[in-house]
């Protein structure tokens, strides 16, 4: 009898033709996420097992691991009832129960007892070996019993993956990275989809702090773990930002310093050869996020941008937040350069026509380049230095 971790697939197995794909990264994302343990691992289209010292620590890992729908502690035996059984009351002597069924599938046909059969058999073990009785209904323990061509697989745990896509299986994309709850988030939500991830920062000394900057690296390091290929791509914003409080009015201010940070996302997503923009936007959460707002705001690229929390309530952003832990970081007291000078009362409903006409004052072309071109690069893998983009 063999100890080993199970990995079902879930939504990976709809993928028909592309199955393949999906699973062949899944296993690289595997590989990557635990790197440094001693583990073997093999897999086919309808399963993935893994064998390793430390399976305990090596299932935490994975329950980060976006493309797997469960994992499952099982043990592996030879394919014969004698076997089988003796296995199975080995596997329960320390599981405490007073209710149970059995459900087995017979994926290997040319076991010649039917899985109805199995479970009635395996059943009348159970109940000869331990003071108990059958609940096909509702039982405290549920026995899975998997007959496949490379043996007969035993467990009574299952353990909920996280679901989702491979991260990368959709290409490369830019979050809007600041310091608040909501684009972490949706940087997750991101990943869980597929969308490898490149974070973009607005940092604008001497008005926004080091401990700001620390704060977003901090909340990007912590949604790294359903990644491990994060980078962090700091603007400096100073310059830019300081040219828009002297041009435009007050009210049109975020306005137009959103329009500005579109402007550099799209040269970076060019540049890098990313495929969209993502940020935190909820609709109607802030003057910025009115639809209004967001459309004369996004008037000023041509990249797809996608907001993953556009339509959820800020209580349901906060929840999911705490789930993936960012929460406590995210309402550290540094401010980012979108609060720093927020106006009393900014424009919800902005005019087209008038933000042309504030941006036409000044020559913000050659501010918004420098912008890109100073651009700091800070790699979260261990393994590379940071740069300029």
């Amino acid at each position: 009898m063999k100890k080993l971790l199970l990995i079902k697939y879930g939504e990976l197995t709809t993928k028909k033709g592309n199955r393949k794909t999906f699973i062949k990264l899944l296993v690289k994302n595997i590989q990557a996420i635990l790197a440094g343990e001693n583990y073997q691992i093999r897999y086919d289209r309808v399963r993935m097992y893994i064998e390793g010292e430390s399976l305990s620590t090596i299932t935490e890992k994975l329950t980060k691991v976006f493309g797997i729908h469960s994992i499952v502690e099982c043990y592996q035996v030879n394919t014969n009832m004698e076997e089988i059984s003796s296995s199975l009351v080995t596997l329960l002597q320390d599981v405490p129960f007073q209710t149970f069924k059995v459900e087995t599938k017979r994926a290997d046909k040319d076991f010649p007892i039917e899985s109805m059969e199995v479970s009635r058999r395996l059943g009348g073990v159970i109940l000869k070996n331990f003071s108990c009785k059958v609940d096909v209904h509702q039982p405290e323990l549920t026995i899975k019993v998997e007959i496949r061509k490379e043996g007969t697989f035993l467990y009574v745990r299952e353990i909920k993956g996280i679901g989702g896509y491979p991260v990368g299986i959709q290409g490369r994309g830019l979050l809007m990275l600041s310091g608040g709850i909501d684009s972490p988030v949706a940087g997750y939500l991101s990943l869980k989809r597929g969308v490898d991830l490149e974070c973009l920062y607005f940092e604008s000394p001497p008005h926004t702090s080091l401990e700001a900057k620390n704060k977003v690296v901090k909340l990007a390091s912590i949604i790294n773990a359903y990644s491990g290929n994060l980078k962090v791509l700091v603007v400096p914003f100073t310059k830019l930002q300081e040219e828009i409080y002297k041009n435009v009015p007050e009210s049109y201010v975020i306005t137009i310093m959103r329009r500005m940070m579109y402007r550099i996302a799209e040269k970076v997503v060019q540049k890098r050869r990313l495929k969209i923009i993502l940020n935190g936007e909820s609709i109607g959460q802030v003057a910025s996020q009115t639809l209004d707002s967001m459309r004369v705001i996004n008037s000023v690229t041509n990249i797809p941008v996608i907001r993953p929390v556009a339509c959820m309530d800020k209580l349901e952003i906060i929840e999911l937040s705490k789930q993936i832990g960012t929460y406590e970081t995210s309402i550290l007291p540094y401010e980012d350069c979108c609060t720093i000078f927020l106006p009393k009362h900014p424009v919800i409903n902005p005019d087209m026509e008038k933000c042309i006409e504030y941006e036409s004052r000044w020559n913000y072309e050659e501010l918004v380049s420098e912008c890109v071109e100073n651009i700091e690069v800070i790699s979260l893998r261990q393994e590379e230095k940071d740069e300029l983009l």
